[in-house]
């Protein structure tokens, strides 16, 4: 079951993790039908092991955004046509489907992540992996569209919050670290 949260909650919740969000994050786009998040991060991995991490969501993904509220239920294959999927005892679901997969370079998934899925809109999360001046990047982009009636400008900052945390996590399972 997905954890009830109040408007004013989930704004004091998105509001502290903001203020934790690196300098590389910028939302764009924005309107009541559309909206951008990208993220960037450098990551103490190789391209590699970023990659390889991103395969193993039930390690880095935070369990706050989980319908059974634990992220050891979440699973994902890194191949195209796979779910990214959660599945627990008396309950499941599919909250992306993987599209695109470069080894070492890309894993790209459509789904409209968590209440974004009740408001009937499309999302695109592409995780991107290069290496720029001998540093292995990170870049998360998450592109959501739907009908002006979604609202997604109201959301806005709450799905930038959201896809901050899961790239922080990421980074940081990927360096060996705890999320």
């Amino acid at each position: 079951m997905m954890h009830e949260r109040t408007p004013c909650g989930l704004l004091a919740a998105a509001l502290l993790l903001a203020m934790a969000a690196p300098a590389s994050a910028e939302t764009s786009g924005v309107s009541a039908s559309g909206l951008l998040v990208t993220h960037r991060a450098e990551v103490q991995a190789t391209p590699q092991q970023l990659f390889a991490a991103i395969g193993h969501p039930e390690r880095w993904w935070n369990g706050e955004h989980t319908y059974s509220g634990k992220a050891s239920n979440l699973s994902l294959d890194l191949q195209a046509g796979a779910c990214f999927c959660e599945r627990w005892d008396g309950g499941s679901v599919e909250h992306g489907r993987v599209i695109n997969v470069g080894r070492d370079s890309v894993v790209r998934l459509q789904g409209a992540f968590g209440p974004l899925q009740a408001l009937a809109v499309d999302g695109v999360l592409t995780l991107g992996i290069a290496v720029r001046e001998g540093k292995t990047v990170l870049l998360a982009t998450y592109r959501v569209s739907g009908n002006a009636e979604a609202g997604l400008d109201k959301l806005a900052g709450p799905v930038d919050t959201v896809i901050g945390d899961q790239v922080r996590r990421l980074a940081a399972y990927a360096e060996g670290r705890e999320p």
